[in-house]
């Protein structure tokens, strides 16, 4: 009975399964047929197996394509979305036994189209079914699989507890699974640390299929895999977190200020303090090249201080009187709100339902569909020429210049050492800053991208320096890419030491050892020491 069943799964997969797998070494009914023994319920093809004769297969592909920008002539031979762990183990066996790479998506905000493109025959374990969060309020914890998106925990969260929050990230459609791998950001990472600082332990598929938890795995991998980028040392399914303790009301603002305004000398202040303030507050600043308001026809450069501070308006007022009067902030500026709401309004209009935080669809604003990002950090304060330097190139970029992001760091991410975990960003900088650059039309692609490196370019003598650092959860291939087939330690060291510093040795060494193979690769994975050359 057992084989007849296996062979009716077989059967309904090879008529699934498109003839573009030529590319393949291997034939589409060997992976199909390794398939159908692994595969247990028969019921749930359609939802797991996707493959190009499927409709089901153009609608989830298309739905990775967040930014059209990135393009290969490759297309996944099978979407596998599963739906529990032995699917998981089955994709990894079969695509190991037959020679196909995997890439792994979680929401699909990876600026570089890592987890759903690539040049070789590669399949697809798109994770959007295993997205359950387990939520236990009296211990403070919760086990989240990754991949539900961070709308969807903070959702889940604030639906158990007002008086319970997760540090993570701003934009509530970014994927759980990288956004915890890679570090994770957040408007109370002073307060509380980033978010794989609050991570106690994991569920991890490792290359020969086997689950592990937090003590199977060991602590070294444990320690890989918060910050150093889960995918290239295994499959994580979920991860188990620490809840924090946050008041009723935080307090939020969001004021703008251009050239005229004095802005040049607020944000030379701004550098002076960012890291220092009071660990309940983060002042982060937005900052882009628009027409005047004060001089018609000419540019000038906007920037908005968007600032989160947990406690009052009263207590916030007093900080920011002490710390940063020149701002001139009042009560008028300030509002009180729950921390849900101040995740939603850091996105989305005032009124907005919080139910938009389960949409997982990514949003294309003001219909720009290509766009790419760098990332660099600062230790020591831009002079004002240098900030007028950077002004100057900004609103020489004419109509939808570079936009940046100056993110400040200090309070708690600075009580970690910078080998605590992989992210090595700790004491000694200031801030972080993201460069991003939006456009409508793939064509226009180069000139755009010489845009954006025009002004990191100019950055250079302001940021860090031996080497170069950048943040891992703003991938960046300009940095370097390991060599196609078997990666070399050399070549990977390139980009390894800017997004880990010291640490990208210890993470060799530990995929080394849990990954020799190198299954798990891409082209910014970090290689075993077997590869080195």
């Amino acid at each position: 009975m057992i084989t007849f069943k296996k062979s009716i799964i077989f059967l309904l997969l090879s008529i699934l399964l498109s003839l573009s797998w030529a590319t393949s070494a291997s034939s589409p009914d060997d992976f199909l047929e390794c398939l159908s023994h692994h595969t247990i319920n028969s019921n749930s093809i359609s939802q797991v197996i996707h493959t190009p004769n499927n409709s089901s297969y153009s609608t989830i592909l298309n739905s990775f394509s967040t930014n059209l920008r990135l393009t290969s002539k490759v297309k996944p031979s099978i979407i596998i979305t599963p739906l529990n762990e032995s699917d998981i183990q089955a994709a990894i066996y079969c695509s190991k036994i037959h020679d196909l790479q995997i890439r792994i998506r979680s929401g699909g905000h990876d600026y570089e189209g890592l987890s759903y493109i690539s040049d070789t025959p590669f399949v697809i374990i798109d994770l959007r079914n295993l997205r359950s969060i387990s939520i236990d309020t009296e211990n403070k914890t919760a086990w989240i699989q990754s991949g539900a998106i961070l709308g969807e925990v903070y959702y889940r969260v604030a639906e158990k507890s007002k008086k319970l929050a997760v540090a993570a990230g701003v934009c509530p459609t970014v994927g759980v699974g990288g956004h915890f791998s890679g570090g994770g950001y957040s408007m109370l990472s002073r307060k509380f640390g980033i978010a794989v600082d609050n991570i106690i332990d994991a569920k991890l598929i490792d290359a020969n299929g086997k689950i592990h938890d937090r003590e199977s795995m060991g602590e070294d991998l444990f320690w890989a895999i918060r910050g150093g980028g889960g995918t290239s040392f295994g499959l994580i399914v979920s991860w188990k977190v620490k809840l924090l303790d946050i008041p009723e009301k935080v307090t939020i603002f969001n004021v703008t200020r251009t050239l005229e305004q004095n802005a040049t000398q607020l944000v030379y202040k701004w550098q002076q303090i960012a890291d220092k303030v009071d660990n309940n507050l983060v002042l982060r600043l937005i900052l882009t090249s628009r027409e005047s308001p004060f001089l018609r026809g000419k540019r000038t450069v906007y920037v908005s201080f968007i600032t989160m501070f947990v406690g009052g308006v009263n207590e916030l007022l007093r900080e920011m009187q002490k710390s940063f009067p020149e701002l001139g902030l009042v009560k008028e500026d300030c509002i009180e709100v729950s921390w849900i709401e101040s995740v939603l309004y850091s996105w989305f209009p005032r009124g907005t339902s919080l139910d938009a935080l389960l949409d997982r669809k990514i949003k294309n604003p003001e219909g720009y569909l290509c766009f790419k990002m760098k990332s660099d950090y600062v230790q020591h304060p831009i002079s004002i020429h240098g900030l007028e330097g950077l002004w100057k190139l900004m609103n020489q970029q004419g109509q939808n210049p570079p936009d940046l992001s100056f993110t400040p760091y200090g309070g708690k991410i600075s009580d970690f050492s910078e080998s605590e975990i992989p992210f090595p960003h700790r004491v000694g900088n200031i801030y972080q800053i993201q460069y991003g650059l939006s456009w409508q039309k793939r064509e226009d692609s180069p000139k755009h991208i010489a845009r954006i490196r025009k002004i990191y370019r100019y950055m250079t003598k302001y940021v860090s320096k031996s080497p170069r650092a950048a943040y891992f959860n703003y991938r960046d291939l300009d940095l370097g890419v390991n060599n196609k087939g078997n990666t070399s330690y050399a070549q990977a060291k390139i980009w390894g030491e800017k997004y880990f510093k010291n640490n990208f040795d210890r993470l060799v060494k530990v995929k080394t050892k849990v990954d020799p193979t190198n299954f798990f690769r891409n082209e910014q994975s970090i290689p075993p020491l077997l590869s080195y050359a």
